[in-house]
C-alpha cells in the first residue's frame, strides 16, 4: 500500500498532518490544507474524519496528536518482500538496470502466480534493449524538453518519421502499452511507443520545425455512485489519473464529475460498465446513447 501511486498518498498524507500535530494543535483549516496541497481533492471527505475518535484515534478534538515523536515509515518485511516481487515485473528495467532487491527476502510473488483476465495479450516489448533505449530517451526528453526524431512503421507498412517535443507519458492497464502525448506533426500528438521502430535526439534545434499541438477535444461525465462493495474507493483508484470532483450525496450514494479527451472516450466507456448497477450515468445524453448501444451491442453477440 505504501508504494501504490494511490494509496500510498494517503499514508504521506496522513504523516505529514501526524508529524504537524506533534509540533502545534491544527486546525480544520490546516488539515484541508495539507491535504489540498498532498493528498487528492477528494480525500478531504475521508482523511479528516477517519484521523479521529471514531476511527483511527490519532487526531484528538483539540488538534492533538496522541503520538510524541514525529511519525516515520521504516521498511517492513512485507514491504521488502514487495520490493522484490515487482523487481520481476520487466517493465522496471525501463527505468533502471539495478532496482532493489534484498537477497535474504523471498518475494511475496512471482509474475507466473497472477494471471490477469481482462488485460489485452500483446502489450509493449518491454525486455527488448531497443524498446527500453527508445523508452529512457524519451523520457530524458520529457526532463529536459528537446525534440526528438521518430520513426514508426505506419497502418500501411511504410517508414513515417517525424519530430516532436514530448510532453509526458501514458500507460493504459488495459491495453499494457505505453504511449507519447508531444507536440508533434503529421504523425498527431499521441504515439504508440511499441509502434517506434528508432528514437533520436535532435541535435540541430534550430532546423526542427514542430507543428502545432492538436487541440484537445475536452469531455465530461457526471454519474451517480452507490457506495456498495468499496464502489467508491475501486473508482477513484480506476479513474485517479483523470480530474474529477466528488460530492456526498447521501451516506451511501455520490456524484462523480470526471473530466477526460474524447480520445479516451472508449476506456472511460469500459471502465464505467465494469460497475454495473452501482454507477448510473446522468449526463451526458450522448455518452448514455453510447452506454445503450454498447450493451445492445452485447447482448446481440450473445443471442
Amino acid at each position: 500500500m505504501l508504494f501504490h501511486e494511490i494509496y500510498g498518498t494517503y499514508f504521506q498524507t496522513v504523516s505529514r498532518i501526524l508529524t504537524e500535530a506533534v509540533e502545534h494543535p491544527l486546525t480544520p483549516g490546516e488539515i484541508n490544507r495539507i491535504i489540498q496541497n498532498y493528498a487528492f481533492e477528494e480525500s478531504s471527505l475521508s482523511i479528516p474524519e477517519s484521523l479521529g475518535a471514531e476511527h483511527w484515534q490519532l487526531l484528538k478534538d483539540d488538534g492533538t496528536t496522541i503520538l510524541k515523536n514525529k511519525p516515520t515509515i521504516p521498511l517492513t518485511m512485507l514491504q521488502k518482500r514487495w520490493l522484490n516481487a515487482i523487481s520481476h515485473d520487466p517493465r522496471v528495467r525501463l527505468f533502471t538496470d539495478h532496482p532493489i532487491v534484498f537477497p535474504d527476502v523471498e518475494p511475496l510473488f512471482l509474475p507466473e502466480d497472477i494471471y490477469v483476465f481482462d488485460k489485452y495479450s500483446d502489450g509493449d516489448p518491454y525486455e527488448d534493449a531497443e524498446y527500453i533505449r527508445n523508452f529512457r530517451l524519451i523520457l530524458d526528453a520529457i526532463k529536459h524538453q528537446y525534440p526528438i526524431q521518430i520513426s514508426i512503421t505506419n497502418r500501411r507498412g511504410k517508414r513515417v518519421t517525424t519530430k516532436t517535443i514530448p510532453e509526458y507519458l501514458e500507460y493504459s492497464e488495459k491495453d499494457d502499452k505505453f504511449r507519447l502525448i508531444g507536440t508533434g506533426g503529421k504523425l498527431g500528438n499521441t504515439i504508440n511507443l511499441g509502434r517506434i521502430i528508432s528514437c533520436e535526439k535532435c541535435e540541430d534545434k534550430q532546423d526542427t520545425k514542430l507543428g502545432k499541438r492538436n487541440r484537445p477535444h475536452p469531455q465530461t461525465i457526471i454519474f451517480e455512485l452507490v457506495d456498495d462493495r468499496n464502489a467508491l474507493e475501486r473508482v477513484l483508484m480506476h479513474f485517479a489519473h483523470f480530474e474529477k470532483q466528488v460530492e456526498k450525496i447521501d451516506d451511501r450514494k455520490y456524484q462523480v464529475t470526471i473530466h477526460y479527451d474524447k480520445e479516451d472516450e472508449t476506456e472511460i466507456l469500459i471502465r464505467v460498465l465494469s460497475f454495473g448497477p452501482m454507477i448510473r450515468v446522468m449526463k451526458p445524453t450522448a455518452f448514455i446513447n453510447l452506454i445503450k448501444d454498447r450493451l445492445s451491442s452485447q447482448k446481440s453477440c450473445g443471442l
